[in-house]
């Protein structure tokens, strides 16, 4: 039964292309808004994600990572006070200005930590020593950011902020949904390169001794300081990105796009596996006429809606996994991780067995007569 269904799939090959061409179609739309989508939400948050701290302390009611408000510094020391606190250090997130080779300034997000203990350090290093920002102006960035700041090479001179820096480094993947490129230094150099005082930070990094509980340590922290948010990893990344996505248009567009794309491609989906079966309608009549029973010609749909559905999806995915990594190029961000294609590739089978089904209907009630009816 299996080759019967396969070899009345491929007789026809030119309405087998057209099915599969609607498959694709739709597998390769899922993928694209749903990986846009993703990638939405990690680039919002991505310096807290990766920051390696089990708690931010940050200014009461800070909404999202790019607008904290400086606070003393000697609140590192009531925290680094409280039990189960392994270490805690300062942290610098800070607009800035980046003077080109041209003369033209580019807006920068300035990242500032100490190299010596790595929270809050960039990630994904390709060339360079995260050590070699403890040297005094010093930067390192991102080489997707590299021609829009006029960076050609390691140790070039830059300028931020009227003060001269040199890129010891380039990272690899780390990007931002604003359009300001981040420049990670040290926490000292930070200092000179944003207008927070030297007494002041914009964020503490806590990280918890082994075993620790972070309910209860979260709790001492909050005892122990005032006018702060002491906030655990996840909770400060929800806030940044719910922010973007629901405090802001552009988080909006991106849903509403997913949505829409998942939609298209069932509808898209449907029409195609449907009309594909209709087109086989007197193929089936014939098997009727030959006693077939309708479980027969089920498991013939069924089985021809899986390989479409297995055919389709592989040639799909392999065009979004070439737009995934032409994006890292581009100026969208487009993540498809693992659990997205497994789950892809599920949504792309129940698609096209359900389109098979609403048709199955039509095919068992056909009557054996019509084939032979001119």
């Amino acid at each position: 039964m299996a080759s019967l269904a396969v070899r009345n799939l491929f007789h026809d090959k030119v309405r087998l292309a057209v099915t599969l061409t609607g498959i694709v179609f739709s597998v390769v739309l899922v993928a694209v808004q749903t990986g846009l989508f993703l990638g939405f939400t990690t680039t919002t948050s991505n310096l807290v994600d990766n920051s390696g701290a089990d708690f931010w302390i940050a200014s009461k009611g800070v909404k999202y990572i790019e607008v904290g408000v400086p606070f003393s510094e000697k609140k590192l020391y009531h925290a680094r006070a409280v039990e189960g606190v392994a270490e805690a250090e300062k942290y610098i997130v800070r607009f800035g200005q980046w003077k080109r080779p041209d003369g033209a300034s580019e807006s920068c997000e300035m990242v500032g930590f100490d190299p010596d203990t790595r929270l809050g350090a960039p990630w994904h290093v390709v060339e360079g020593n995260v050590r070699d920002l403890k040297l005094q102006d010093t930067v390192m960035i991102d080489r997707f950011y590299a021609a829009k700041l006029g960076v050609t090479h390691l140790g070039q001179a830059v300028e931020i902020r009227g003060v001269r820096a040199r890129v010891v480094g380039f990272t690899a993947g780390i990007r931002t949904f604003t359009t300001s490129p981040l420049v990670f230094t040290s926490y000292r150099n930070a200092l000179r390169y944003t207008d927070v005082k030297a007494d002041q930070t914009t964020y503490l990094l806590v990280k918890a001794a082994p075993g620790a509980n972070l309910a209860r340590l979260r709790a001492a922290l909050l005892a122990r300081l005032t006018d702060v948010d002491v906030l655990t990893t996840p909770q400060f990344s929800s806030r940044t990105t719910n922010y973007w996505m629901f405090g802001t248009g552009a988080g909006v567009t991106v849903i509403m796009a997913a949505v829409l794309g998942l939609l298209v491609g069932v509808v898209v989906v449907a029409q195609t596996i449907y009309a594909a079966t209709i087109d086989h309608i007197r193929e089936f009549g014939t098997l009727k006429a030959m006693g077939a029973t309708n479980g027969y010609i089920y498991r013939i749909i069924l089985q021809q809606a899986v390989v479409s559905a297995v055919i389709g999806y592989t040639v799909g995915i392999a065009l979004a996994i070439a737009v995934e990594a032409s994006s890292r190029s581009s100026g969208a961000n487009i993540v498809l991780p693992t659990g997205v294609r497994v789950g892809l590739f599920g949504i792309t089978l129940l698609m096209c067995v359900s389109a098979a089904m609403v048709s199955i209907n039509k095919a068992t009630r056909i009557d054996p007569a019509m084939v032979f009816k001119a």
